[in-house]
This record gives C-alpha cells, structure tokens and sequence, in this order.
C-alpha cells in the first residue's frame, strides 16, 4: 500500500492499527539511502535491534560486594550508579541499590547505617 502511494491513514485503517503506529514504522525501518520500505530490511532491522538492545543487570555477589564497598565510603546510592555509569562498571539503578539496602535491614543487615539519613525518609 505504501508503494501505491495509500495514505500512512488509510493504511492504519487496512491494518487495524493506529496511523501513528504506521508512521513510526515507515520511519524506524525505511532505506536510508532511498527512503523506500522493504520489509525484509524492517525485519532485519528489528532482529539487529533485538541483539544491540541493553540488557536487564542484575543483582549479583559481584555487584552487591561493589555496592556494599561503596556504601562503606559513604556514597549515596545516586552517586554509587552515577560511579559505575561513569567507569564502565556493571550495576543497578539507585532504586534497586535502595530496595537491596531496605531488604537488608529487615533481614537485620546493616547496610542501612552506611547511609547518610540512616534510612529516614
């Protein structure tokens, strides 16, 4: 359709998908040099997208042992991610170190006195 010249509205409404779902596709995976759409190259484009996409990190011993060393020197957790984002190091977010740092002091951990409030929030 889109070769036909239809419009990116009436070929939405053959799909039964929204026109601004069409756009986004026509402009995600149409030929840079060209501007023609393929759909070989979209999918090729997607699967490249799919392996280049960022991955979950998780908590491991390795990155708990980085935060609690961290958290010894009276970082923050903001300045702990904001470290390892800077370095290249593998870590979480500030978010999860605090959910790790608060599961840690109710299983009587104390993590939590490294912190500059000592947990007041």
């Amino acid at each position: 359709m889109y070769k036909e010249k239809h419009s990116q509205t009436a070929i939405a409404a053959a799909i039964g998908k929204h026109k601004s779902v069409v756009c986004r596709e026509l402009k995600r995976n149409c030929d840079l040099r060209n501007g023609a759409y393929k759909h070989e190259l979209a999918q090729k484009k997607y699967k490249e997208r799919l392996v280049t996409k960022p991955k979950k990190t998780k908590l491991t011993p390795e990155v708990k042992s980085f935060i609690s060393e961290k958290l010894s020197l009276k970082y923050s957790p903001e300045q702990i991610a904001g470290f390892a984002k800077k370095e290249g190091i593998e870590c979480v977010s500030y978010e999860r170190i605090y959910k790790h740092i608060w599961a840690d002091k109710k299983s009587k951990g104390t993590l939590y006195t490294n912190l500059r409030t000592q947990c007041k929030r």
